[in-house]
């Protein structure tokens, strides 16, 4: 269920809530875009790896690094997969959580 839309919806929600609200999770994320079943996350996750794609190919920090799984403080392992793919961060599983906030200060500083 692809949703040309949603990407550019979710970047625009990312960018106007405040940093206080960062980052918050992929279910605030489908609730706020006004999204329902089915696979309400996996839409979000879809969005944000063309986010990710988008802002590695503009050079910008990750603004997927904003949303994070309910399950703790990081993203879903498919973000770091792509995040390797794509370049960004290493290889090394060992080095990803610290590549991680990283990025995340970044996209929180306004960095892109």
């Amino acid at each position: 269920m692809h949703d040309p839309d949603l990407p550019p919806r979710l970047r625009a929600l990312l960018e106007r809530l405040p940093a206080e609200q960062l980052p918050i999770t992929y279910q605030q994320a489908a609730e706020a875009l006004g999204l329902s079943p089915p696979r309400t996350i996996q839409r979000v996750a879809l969005a944000l790896e063309a986010l990710m794609r988008e802002d590695v190919a503009a050079g910008r920090p990750l603004i997927a690094a904003l949303v994070v799984s309910r399950r703790g403080e990081l993203p879903r392992a498919g973000f770091f997969e792509l995040a390797v793919e794509l370049g960004r961060f290493p290889a090394d599983p060992t080095e990803h959580v610290e590549a991680y906030r990283r990025e995340r200060a970044k996209a929180l500083s306004g960095g892109g």
